[in-house]
């Protein structure tokens, strides 16, 4: 350890290090079910002030900062690559009361925190205030996909985290002008003529920049193995060009660019944003990581009680005050204000925007400008930490998760797809049955399933359907072709494991087998459309079991010598859909979902004294 303090590692070394505490945590995360961004601080902390193996200012050096703010740049543009305004949909009353009302109101809370509670003066605190606007959207984004909230709660925090972004910023900025002002001979009409035309700038250099590259793409002026890296220089380009006129206005051109091409309904959005998303998930790991590891430990003593009130009064007040004043008379229902008021984390942007006026700050001879960073950082690790384990239970005690177990999306309506959905149904998972023919929709109707007329892969499905809600899919319907570009095109989404389609009818056959990178996964008895409707018609049916220590799995096969295993549910509330040849797991408790042939006597299909439960779903 003693090396690693004096000499440092190779740059090589920790930008690996660093890869893997990134990636590995949010991989850890991911199995233990908790907020991936609270296992990054931890590693960073641990390797940083901790253990004392990663310096990131030591090994990276004068790297060190371009690289945050080339990382903050990109992440905020595939912020704005997801933002379509088809999906603001009700959500839009509130997004814009949020950027036009709570922004301002938020930083005249955030500057008042922040001269009474942590003592800055306040040229600093209309600095920090400024940047405080932000509630970070790569905290945001883990915390959503964690949480499942319904679909209006997610857009209001999705877009103002993305939207305001920039936004404080550039405040930020603003606030910085008129501070240097006051301490120098410039002029304040010369500086507020400076961050006008650095806006305006960046706003046309944003719009231009997407529509240019929208219009290469449609009419072919870019190959296809080009577009992404043509993406990137184009972004950096904008980015460094903007923020070369008026510091951090590249944020806000990035910003728009990514806004612009969003809903520019390209043909190769889909498979753009989905790189954009990978390139993300390692940049917000990595940017995570060096900011927790770059503290030292004597900055991290420096925070005493005066920091705690600063924190509590952001959390208490001047977050939740000024989104219940934004959104008042509004049309969003109190328990949505409510969830958002008290959801606030902050993260990268706020840390790096910080850390640069902090210094500037320092540099300009006002003594608090050292205390910035310090406060910026506790700040984030409070609000992460607090939000990550609150979104979920705070969400669920205001009705606003969009289910608390996932469920499954049947694609394509048939005899059969209604009778597994009103087993599943049974299990109180949440179900509905998809297809585009109106009339194929009629058994799940009437077996009184939720349904979707309309294509899944449609811009309407995307806009009315709260996919949120569902975990797997099985393609379902009369064409082979279908099922496939369902289980194909949803799988990214949905994770390919959770993606299951019924059999092709030739995919026996040499000619009409397809690779195994598209379709789905088998599916219990791994049936054709036909064959899987043709075996209800001969009796057979779904029903779901118990087991328990008396009636084990080997019990239940004794007496169902035929039936084919289609799910299980474990007893912690784990769904899984069973290929083939899987097995049902053995756990007491577990219910498992099946097919068999009916039972003669209607006697038999209550619970028996094994605890066997029965479902007549056919």
């Amino acid at each position: 350890m003693a090396m690693a303090e004096t000499a440092g590692l190779d740059p090589v070394l920790g930008f690996a290090l660093v890869g893997v505490l990134g990636v590995g945590s949010q991989w850890l995360a991911w199995r233990l079910h908790m907020p991936a961004i609270v296992l990054m601080l931890v590693a960073g902390l641990a390797v940083g002030p901790g253990l004392g193996l990663l310096d990131p200012s030591r090994e990276f050096g004068a790297m060190m900062q371009p690289m945050l703010a080339i990382a903050v740049a990109i992440i905020l543009f595939e912020g704005g690559l997801t933002l379509n305004v088809h999906s603001l949909s009700d959500a839009a009353t509130g997004v814009r009361r949020l950027v036009f009302l709570g922004a301002p109101l938020g930083w005249a809370a955030s500057s008042a925190a922040l001269h009474w509670g942590a003592g800055l003066s306040w040229e600093a605190s209309a600095v920090f205030g400024g940047i405080m606007i932000v509630t970070g959207p790569t905290v945001i984004a883990p915390l959503l996909r964690q949480a499942r909230l319904k679909r209006r709660p997610a857009a209001l925090l999705q877009w103002e985290a993305i939207v305001n972004d920039p936004v404080g910023a550039l405040a930020a900025v603003l606030a910085f002008e008129v501070v240097v002002v006051l301490h120098t001979a410039s002029s304040l009409g010369a500086a507020a003529g400076e961050m006008l035309l650095g806006i305006a700038v960046a706003v046309a250099l944003g719009i231009a920049a997407g529509w240019g590259l929208s219009r290469a793409f449609r009419n072919g002026l870019v190959p296809e193995y080009m577009k992404v890296p043509v993406l990137f220089v184009l972004l950096l380009a904008v980015f460094a060009l903007s923020d070369g006129l008026l510091h951090e206005s590249g944020l806000l051109a990035v910003t728009v660019m990514g806004l612009w091409i969003a809903n520019a309904d390209l043909p190769s959005y889909v498979e753009l944003r989905r790189f954009k998303e990978h390139a993300t998930i390692l940049l917000v790991s990595g940017v995570f990581i060096l900011l927790a590891a770059n503290m030292d430990r004597a900055t991290l003593a420096s925070l005493d009680w005066r920091a705690l009130v600063f924190v509590l009064a952001v959390v208490f007040l001047a977050r939740p005050l000024p989104v219940l004043a934004a959104l008042a008379f509004s049309n969003v229902p109190w328990r949505e204000r409510l969830l958002v008021a008290f959801t606030g984390p902050r993260g990268v942007v706020l840390v790096a925007v910080a850390g640069l006026f902090g210094e500037r700050l320092a540099q300009l001879g006002i003594p608090d400008g050292d205390r910035v960073a310090p406060l910026a950082f506790a700040l984030v690790a409070a609000t992460v930490v607090l939000h990550g384990f609150t979104l979920t239970p705070l969400a669920r005690l205001l009705g606003q998760t969009a289910t608390a177990t996932p469920g499954v999306m049947i694609v394509g309506g048939s005899r059969w797809a209604a009778a597994l959905g009103l087993a599943l149904k049974k299990l109180d998972l949440p179900v509905i049955v998809a297809d585009p023919n109106h009339a194929h929709l009629r058994h799940a109707r009437e077996a009184g399933l939720e349904t979707f007329w309309g294509d899944v892969l449609s811009e309407a499905a995307e806009h009315n359907l709260d996919f949120v809600t569902y975990d797997k899919v099985i393609a379902a319907t009369d064409n082979d072709a279908y099922n496939t570009l369902v289980a194909t095109d949803l799988a990214p989404e949905f994770g390919r494991e959770h993606v299951f389609q019924l059999k092709r009818v030739r995919q026996t056959s040499a000619r009409h087998a397809l690779p195994a990178t598209l379709g789905g996964r088998k599916l219990g008895a791994d049936e054709t459309y036909f064959e899987a409707n043709a075996r209800l018609a001969e009796g057979w049916e779904f029903r779901v079991t118990k087991l328990s220590a008396e009636f084990t799995l080997a019990h239940w096969r004794d007496k169902n010598p035929e039936a084919v295993p289609v799910a299980d549910l474990g007893p912690g509330g784990t769904l899984r859909l069973l290929e083939p040849e899987a097995k049902p797991k053995e756990a007491e408790g577990t219910r498992l979902l099946f097919l068999a042939p009916k039972r003669e006597e209607r006697k038999e299909d209550r619970r028996d004294g094994n605890g066997n439960d029965t479902m007549k779903s056919g």
